[in-house]
């Protein structure tokens, strides 16, 4: 029987743990490779929606990696994949995964760009209508993995060894919006990165001080270890966002969207004392 869509009740703990393992496992190999195969100078192979919106050989090089290890491990999965992988399947389980998040740093040899690797439940190809069960986000230029299952916690563990338990994450507990540092972004279409600037004119003198690192993935991961107290952003698209999506939980922290479940709209994550703050912040209609 196929999993709930919104539910992991159905997978044991031992497949949990399993799927988790997997991610970590995935995500690495393929963080592995964008650091140590990158070239030089790195070209970009496409662009997508605008000009800044690129895909380098690297990014390809990543999804076809990824896509290639799944379906050794898992056949019966579905998998979507930021640079076009689109397979469904029959488990109910669907891995969801960013080959390279953060292109344009990787583009300028900045190290801030990550692999995104989640499994989720549901149809992910729909907004609001899965979940992530496990998922894992690689930190190639530091060597580490982030990590978490549904009841298992947020980790990081080192690349060096993955199988060791590593660091527990936990959110920060600020609670007043004034001392909240906010993490956010912005998208690639013009005219949604002049709204986006717009809003955070009236965002900026509300918390302590804004930044941006430029990987969705990566900003969710420094939630849920506390070393920013929230991030808010609209325009991400699920492989942006399963694998933040449980580790954030995990580590203690809400994940909302405008209304309802993250997504494009609007993705808000905090700790709990600050997740509708924030969202009221970026979207005074919801309240």
């Amino acid at each position: 029987m196929a999993p709930d869509r919104f539910d992991a009740g159905e997978l044991s703990t031992a497949r949990l743990e399993e799927l988790e393992r997997l991610c970590v496992e995935l995500a690495l190999a393929s963080g592995r490779l964008i650091r140590d195969e990158r070239p030089r100078h790195v070209g970009v192979a496409a662009t997508k929606s605008t000009d800044t919106d690129i895909v380098t050989v690297m990014d390809q090089r990543s999804e076809e990696l990824l896509h290639r290890l799944i379906r050794e491990a898992r056949p019966e999965d579905g998998i979507l994949g930021e640079e076009g992988v689109d397979v469904t399947g029959t488990s109910g389980l669907t891995w969801v995964i960013d080959p390279i998040d953060g292109t344009v740093n990787y583009l300028y040899d900045i190290p801030a760009y990550a692999v995104s690797v989640a499994v989720v439940t549901g149809d992910a190809r729909s907004e609001g209508q899965w979940r992530p069960v496990a998922g894992a986000v690689a930190d190639p230029s530091l060597s580490v993995v982030h990590h978490a299952r549904r009841g298992g916690g947020a980790w990081t563990s080192r690349e060096s060894a993955p199988g060791a338990e590593g660091r527990r994450l936990s959110v920060s507990t600020q609670d007043r919006l004034g001392r909240a540092l906010l993490a956010t972004g912005f998208g690639y279409d013009p005219e949604v990165r002049a709204r986006q600037a717009e809003v955070l004119r009236a965002v900026l003198p509300r918390v302590r001080d804004i930044r941006r690192i430029g990987s969705a993935a990566l900003d969710l991961v420094r939630v849920a270890e506390g070393s920013v107290d929230a991030y808010a952003e609209s325009g991400i698209n699920a492989w942006d966002l399963a694998a933040g999506w449980v580790i954030v939980e995990e580590a203690g922290g809400v994940v909302v969207g405008r209304a309802g479940p993250p997504g494009k709209a609007l993705t808000v994550a905090a700790g709990p004392a600050l997740v509708e703050p924030v969202r009221a912040l970026f979207d005074p209609a919801t309240h």
